[in-house]
């Protein structure tokens, strides 16, 4: 499926900022079942080029602004191809060994009640339990638009019993790296079918590390693993390391911010598809 992305983001500054830093990471990888053909991304228009890749296989660049400013219009676009290989992530071109993402993070740190949850985890092998843990998350968190915020940890979802994606990747890795298995988030874009609404924003899910597998994404949101409705753009230890955005904002400037993701399957003509995007 080829699939055609528009990701949006303005950052307000009132006051002016006296000068901004940001560390972008808006430029998805070409690995197995997933092919870049075309990406670009920009702040108020001028390209920000110079991606490398970071530790965890990530493409990511530095964009600083010296001067005042009061908007910072932040895009990203492009042309992925993708193929639905049942959640297998292979073929990155750079990864750190598993074992680092079973160190828990103050986002995922488990309680009684996580721990508890994991071992209610089934199944003949590894992959079965984590299939059946995909289930778990699902039923004990209940899906519900903004109903949490960034500062939310995996025991918090757990003892309210509803978030979002964001909420239940954190319950999945939490979970997941207790039962041993070593787990990342991951932040990317996704297609939804007719049935389901569109979705406005980047979507999250979760990787677990398998024997003799590698690496196999899981979506608790959904209960599936990944598709070629998925487009994986970057990961790290939990929501706060894997943020496509992140940065200092100097001058004691207060910020608004307004994003929006647009994601459709090709028609064939990309720059038209991209304008009506807009």
């Amino acid at each position: 499926m080829e699939l055609v992305i528009r990701h949006q983001t303005v950052n307000h500054y009132a006051p002016a900022a006296s000068r901004v830093s940001l560390m972008l990471r808006l430029k998805p990888n070409s690995f197995d079942g997933q092919t870049v053909h075309q990406w670009g991304v920009s702040v108020n228009g001028t390209p920000v080029e110079g991606f490398i890749r970071n530790g965890y296989g990530d493409e990511v660049a530095h964009f600083y602004h010296p001067d005042p400013v009061e908007e910072l219009v932040i895009a990203a676009a492009g042309l992925v191809e993708t193929q639905d290989r049942a959640g297998v992530v292979g073929g990155m071109r750079r990864e750190v060994p598993p074992a680092v993402f079973l160190r828990q993070t103050p986002l995922t740190v488990p309680n009684d009640a996580i721990r508890a949850l994991a071992d209610e985890a089934v199944g003949d092998n590894g992959l079965a339990r984590l299939h059946s843990l995909t289930a778990i998350v699902k039923e004990r968190i209940a899906y519900k638009s903004g109903s949490t915020s960034i500062e939310s940890t995996a025991a918090d979802a757990l003892a309210h019993g509803f978030g979002v994606c964001q909420d239940q990747s954190h319950l999945f890795v939490s979970a997941a790296r207790t039962m041993g298995f070593p787990a990342r988030y991951v932040v990317g874009y996704f297609l939804a079918d007719k049935t389901e609404e569109a979705l406005h924003e980047t979507h999250a899910w979760a990787e677990a590390y398998v024997d003799k597998l590698g690496w196999i994404g899981f979506d608790s949101t959904h209960g599936m693993c990944p598709t070629d409705h998925y487009v994986r753009l970057c990961c790290g230890m939990d929501a706060n390391d894997a943020a496509p955005i992140r940065g200092s904002v100097f001058g004691g400037a207060q910020m608004a911010i307004d994003a929006d993701v647009a994601i459709s399957e090709s028609s064939g003509d990309l720059q038209q598809q991209m304008q009506q995007q807009q």
